[in-house]
């Protein structure tokens, strides 16, 4: 009964440490994400994912750090590695959840990514797919903030780009500031970004 309770016990307090580990690092990742380090910042994501086989956050993290880092350079082969480690890391979870909302909307950023950097190319290709990401993830989330955000954040740039009028998105993404206030993130690491993103989006509204 001794060596089964102790054995119990060093269990729990492995679990216990690797959750520190975990959280450690996730914490480290962020820290080093927020003073600009974006390639250290993936690497430590890209260190914890190979390590914590059970959280799709942190290939989630590996995903989203490099594709926004894609939206802000010019460079074609920089945003080909980018885009490529952004959409490697976002593979692994996808095979585990193909419906996870949050996962669904760096999928669809990435494609926007990819026609942000050469519309002419990529934009009749790959916009339907976004929309139907959106779609979907929409379907799983309607309250989720970033997937109403991101859905008319992509139908204002097309709408933009053909002329016609944004008034809908708009109001949509006033909706989705609504959402931000109310959003409840499952964890502490959970995706809770964007609000900054909307405010900046209805200023360029009105």
């Amino acid at each position: 009964m001794t060596k089964i309770i102790t054995i119990t016990a060093l269990l729990i307090c492995s679990i216990l440490a690797a959750q520190g580990q975990f959280e450690q690092g996730m914490g480290k990742a962020f820290q080093l994400w927020g003073e600009g380090k974006n390639t250290e910042a993936s690497d430590m994501f890209e260190r914890i994912a190979s390590a914590e086989k059970t959280s799709w956050l942190p290939n989630y993290y590996v995903a989203l750090v490099n594709t926004t880092t894609a939206f802000g350079t010019k460079d074609a082969a920089q945003i080909n590695l980018l885009l490529t480690k952004a959409q490697n890391a976002l593979d692994i979870e996808m095979l585990k959840s193909q419906n996870n909302p949050e996962l669904l909307v760096i999928q669809a950023m990435i494609h926007t990514a990819w026609i942000a950097f050469d519309p002419m190319t990529n934009g009749q290709k790959l916009s339907g797919t976004v929309m139907e990401l959106y779609g979907k993830a929409l379907a799983i989330a309607p309250e989720n903030p970033r997937v109403v955000f991101g859905k008319a954040e992509f139908e204002i740039g097309a709408a933009q780009f053909w002329g016609t009028d944004t008034k809908p998105m708009c109001a949509q993404i006033e909706k989705a500031i609504g959402l931000f206030a109310t959003f409840k993130p499952e964890t502490p690491f959970s995706p809770k970004w964007g609000l900054d993103r909307a405010q900046i989006a209805i200023k360029n509204c009105k």
